[in-house]
């Protein structure tokens, strides 16, 4: 099975996630809600919107089940077989426009989560490396935080674990 980049991105975040559980959080109105589990919500584009389908338990899978299990999804997505408990409970969603050539964008939150991350497309820069002008890939993400639940300084910290996990992969795989 072939996985995808997104999968990566998902299983990323999911082990971010783990290591930063004051963003696995949902703002509830009144109080915060810290979650025990991660379930990540994936934006998709259907004819008639977006549908976001909920991968659940998302730190405890493999990348290949990951893979399998979104691809499985968005189909049912896109055939309009949704149920309700294919949609409900995520505790952070990702909406991933890289696909479409978008570079960066701001996504909008999904309540009752907290936060929300913006996954634009890979773009092949040149970048500096020990003094020197190559070539690299660059990726651009923005993550949306309801700050009265998620504030800069912790929703910074997770990106900061993001980026490194998304630098160095085979951190994910272990």
């Amino acid at each position: 099975m072939k996985v995808s980049f997104n999968d990566l991105v998902l299983k990323a975040v999911a082990s971010a996630l783990r290591q930063h559980p004051d963003v696995n959080v949902s703002w509830l109105g009144d109080k915060i809600r810290k979650n025990k589990h991660i379930h990540i919500g994936v934006a998709v584009a259907v004819k008639d919107g977006l549908m976001v389908p909920v991968i659940r338990f998302a730190d405890n899978k493999s990348l290949a089940h990951i893979g399998t299990e979104v691809k499985e999804l968005a189909q049912k997505a896109h055939d309009k077989k949704l149920q309700p408990s294919d949609w409900e409970g995520s505790t952070f969603t990702i909406s991933n426009l890289g696909m479409f050539g978008i570079e960066e964008f701001t996504a909008i939150i999904n309540p009752p989560d907290a936060c929300i991350l913006a996954v634009g497309g890979i773009k092949e820069t040149p970048i500096v490396k020990n003094g020197q002008v190559v070539p690299g890939n660059v990726m651009k993400v923005t993550m949306s935080c309801d700050h009265r639940a998620v504030d800069g300084a912790v929703g910074s910290a997770f990106l900061k674990t993001l980026k490194g996990l998304l630098e160095d992969p085979v951190r994910i795989l272990i």
